[in-house]
């Protein structure tokens, strides 16, 4: 008997059909999966109370409060709010005419966000809204309520009043789903201006993303104090200085200098994303400085945030197996930045005395003048993009001391910028203003 193989080769089709349909039939009817953990309460969107999240990720949220008791220090960071003034008095100098040759305290931990920005001598009656933007986890639902221009032409003390959570769950994550979001608008637009949305991101990528809400570069934009990440053009220190010189931005003006002056932030996330080693490697901000750890059978990410310094072994330790070689070679990387980085406020120093002798000659080159002072501008931009950093150079060693090394070159340019307006040489002499004693 023959077999006809077109009638075996349909029937076997129809057969595997009818399975797939079945298949796809049979999951559709599943009910939705749930969450390892069981939810105790349903959580509001944009809840500000931690506490609340606290009720159905109480692991998680144990963690958080402790960064209100860790107030260690590293070699050059941690969260005692030592003062910089007093660690490196050359910034008393290098931010003349600005609060922060005033006040300018290291940050403590997420708990004290809120204690520590209402106390710091910055703050005066004419301060912005604005200022709250990285301090509490109200945020997310007063920008949704009354949409950020709002929010940051409030004065300070006026908005101070609906703000009552330090940073906490809801600057970071997603009620409900718990995925990691974008909640500040000012990073929206940002990456948004370089073409780029955060919702295609991976779960790795938005690990190192949510950080980029608080840890960046900004500025007030405008006389409604508007939050901007300068990041049009790009997010490292080259694009973001060229975007503030398009805008013509300056911070402040130098006393008797008359030099249009910057002040960097906090740029971690711009260091850490221009082609670091461990960036480059797939390896995100939480990696290091939010481990996995065990509670029994859960495994969580830990909220304590804080130096991996501090627990070579839990973060390090998950991708290094020799953590004491580890240890060591951050202790180099930052000694040698911290070395050329005091090199570096010594020749801005140097360069801002020879522009206040030059400012003060009424026959000084205006042209040259000019020259030397948009020099000195970009020399201390550039290295205080370095100084702001909290990192003191790891995140990004060769990038920091790249920028280092422009900054030095440029601050010597300006010196003799400033010498030449005035045909005076003795202004080129070099000094060592304070004595360059590590912390």
């Amino acid at each position: 008997m023959k077999i006809n193989t077109t009638v075996i080769l349909t029937a076997i089709i129809l057969v595997l059909a009818a399975v797939l349909t079945g298949t796809m039939v049979f999951y559709k009817n599943q009910p939705p999966q749930e969450r390892a953990e069981t939810q105790l309460i349903e959580i509001e969107p944009m809840e500000p109370d931690s506490h609340v999240w606290g009720i159905n990720f109480p692991n998680q949220f144990a963690s958080l409060l402790k960064t209100k008791k860790n107030t260690a220090d590293t070699a050059y960071g941690g969260s005692s709010m030592f003062s910089h003034l007093e660690k490196d008095p050359r910034q008393v100098i290098l931010f003349t005419g600005y609060p922060f040759s005033v006040d300018y305290n290291d940050d403590r931990g997420h708990e004290w966000a809120l204690v520590d920005v209402r106390s710091t001598k910055r703050v005066s009656d004419k301060t912005p809204g604005t200022c709250y933007s990285c301090k509490s986890s109200n945020n997310p639902k007063l920008w949704s309520e009354m949409g950020m221009a709002e929010f940051d032409k409030t004065k300070f003390s006026e908005l101070g009043v609906q703000i009552d959570q330090a940073i906490g769950c809801a600057n970071c994550h997603e009620a409900g789903t718990m995925r990691l979001i974008v909640t500040n608008p000012a990073l929206e637009e940002a990456l948004s201006a370089q073409g780029k949305d955060w919702k295609t991101f991976s779960r790795q990528e938005m690990r190192t993303v949510v950080c980029g809400n608080c840890h960046v570069e900004y500025y007030f934009k405008g006389d409604g104090k508007y939050l901007t990440f300068p990041w049009e053009k790009g997010s490292d220190v080259d694009s973001i200085y060229e975007y503030y010189t398009e805008e013509g931005f300056k911070d402040w003006e130098y006393p008797e200098a008359l030099t249009p002056m910057l002040k960097a932030q906090h740029p971690e996330y711009e260091t850490y994303t221009a082609g670091s080693t461990h960036y480059n490697a797939g390896v995100s901000c939480a990696d290091c400085h939010m481990p996995y750890v065990r509670d029994g059978a859960k495994k969580y990410s830990m909220h304590d945030i804080h130096s991996p310094l501090l627990n070579p072994e839990l973060a390090c330790g998950q991708c290094h197996t020799n953590t004491d070689y580890v240890v060591s070679r951050v202790a180099t990387i930052q000694d040698q930045v911290w070395n050329t980085k005091v090199a570096t406020e010594d020749a801005i120093v140097d360069a801002i005395n020879a522009i206040k002798a030059a400012s003060a000659d009424s026959a000084a080159d205006a042209t040259l003048l000019a020259e030397a002072r948009e020099l000195h501008r970009k020399a201390q931009f550039y290295w205080d993009f370095v100084s702001a950093e909290n990192s003191m150079g790891f995140h990004n060693p060769e990038y920091t001391l790249r920028n280092l090394a422009m900054a030095t070159d440029l601050a010597r340019q300006a010196q003799m910028k400033a010498s030449q307006s005035i045909g005076d040489p003795s202004i080129l002499e070099t000094g060592t203003y304070y004595s360059a004693v590590q912390p």
